[in-house]
């Protein structure tokens, strides 16, 4: 059977563009296959690429197993700016000097958001906060306030220092907000930062070298589709 026709239930392996909404590659992959049973295994946002698991029939009930899974994670933090949001969603502004910023400051950081940790979610998240998204009563400029959850960050290795740019490694549980953590790092250094670029690169097994490209993907399924004549 190709891997592409669609079993009572299977797990789909996903590498997210730029932009895209998580659903959005739900409803492109529902389309294509013509199944309205799909749902996906942990959100990423808009700006982040990378791995996003699809589970469809049967498959489902392995959505919340497969979310609990620990997650790595590559990207860069922009020091020296910050924003609302703690990534490009929303303006940078200027909140200090990168450039005295040390590789041993940045590497001790680090060490300190390894662990367990309380973290503080971002306003500009999809906490439910008084039957509200949190990202929605942001927008609107409430001062709401989100308490912290407990988290565990693995390991958070320092890749490279290009300054004002890091790059990291990161491998962490299951709730974990990378921008979160960029953002802690810049109040560790005393000059703030944002998380500049984001990609999930596996979750537990699975990993985004073995992930479709969506658009190929569905592309070939609406062509098998057609062929069994069953577009």
């Amino acid at each position: 059977m190709s891997d592409l026709e669609s079993p009572p239930g299977e797990i789909l392996l996903f590498d997210k563009p730029l932009t895209w909404t998580s659903f959005d590659v739900v409803k492109k992959v529902r389309g294509a296959l013509k199944i309205k049973k799909v749902g996906h295994a942990g959100t990423l946002d808009p700006l982040a690429t990378g791995l996003l698991i699809l589970c469809t029939g049967k498959y489902t009930k392995r959505i919340n197993e497969i979310q609990g899974l620990p997650k790595e994670y590559t990207g860069t933090i922009t020091l020296g700016m910050t924003t609302d949001s703690e990534d490009l969603e929303t303006e940078p502004v200027y909140s200090g000097d990168a450039a005295i910023i040390t590789s041993e400051q940045i590497g001790s950081a680090a060490l300190k958001l390894t662990g367990k940790l309380m973290q503080r979610p971002p306003l500009h998240s999809a906490k439910w906060v008084d039957g509200k998204r949190a990202y929605v009563l942001a927008r609107q400029g409430s001062d709401h306030k989100l308490n912290p959850v407990e988290i565990e960050v693995h390991s958070f290795e320092i890749s490279k220092i290009d300054l004002p740019i890091i790059h990291f490694k990161v491998n962490c549980s299951k709730g974990t907000y990378i921008r979160s953590l960029a953002r802690d790092m810049g109040e560790l250094l005393g000059c703030g930062a944002h998380l500049s670029s984001l990609r999930r690169t596996a979750i537990g097994q699975y990993a985004v070298s073995d992930a479709h490209d969506v658009v190929s993907f569905c592309k070939q399924a609406i062509e098998l589709r057609r062929s069994n004549g069953t577009a």
